[in-house]
């Protein structure tokens, strides 16, 4: 299924006539239940019906309930890469991108740390309060991550400017 069919059936339930039509066709089995002047409700019909969201049966008209499943299909994303462990360990102590608390085991740590770092980027030197901003946005005792970075590496400092010095970076 194509991305244009997706849309158009997107479209369709956007529309106030098109929505109308199916909804009363879900909830009550008749399109007359839409309010809709009769020429309104056909040419609705016609264009759930090329959208593949309804078709005619013996009695009058039917969803498609099978359409949505389709849709979802369609759209499904594929399997995503096996997680690893440091991933799965930042995934523990990230919640919408703060840290619920700074790991006391050091290989976990480690794994927080080191996803931290990779914000800065290699070769810029940057002024103490930048630091502290970026880190702040992680967690708010932000003078003991960067204490940690420092500790383990992954940053150097010189005169209140810091820059990057370790850890992994994405290509």
């Amino acid at each position: 299924m194509s991305e244009e069919e997706i849309r158009r059936v997107l479209g369709l339930l956007y529309q106030d006539d098109t929505l109308r039509v199916l909804s009363a066709l879900v909830l009550n089995g008749d399109a007359k239940g839409s309010g809709l002047e009769p020429d309104a409700v056909r040419r609705a019909l016609d264009r759930l019906e090329r959208g593949g969201l309804v078709a005619r049966a013996e009695d009058g008209w039917r969803v498609r309930r099978e359409r949505f499943r389709e849709l979802l299909h369609a759209t499904a994303r594929p399997a995503a890469a096996p997680v690893s462990a440091e991933e799965k360990v930042v995934g523990n102590f990230l919640v919408e991108g703060r840290l619920r608390a700074i790991p006391s085991r050091r290989e976990k740590r480690l794994a927080v740390l080191n996803y931290i770092a990779r914000t800065f980027e290699p070769g810029v030197r940057y002024p103490e309060k930048d630091v502290d901003v970026i880190l702040r946005a992680f967690h708010d005792d932000y003078p003991a991550l960067r204490r940690y970075l420092i500790d383990e590496g992954l940053l150097s400092r010189e005169n209140n400017i810091y820059w990057r010095s370790g850890g992994s970076v994405d290509i």
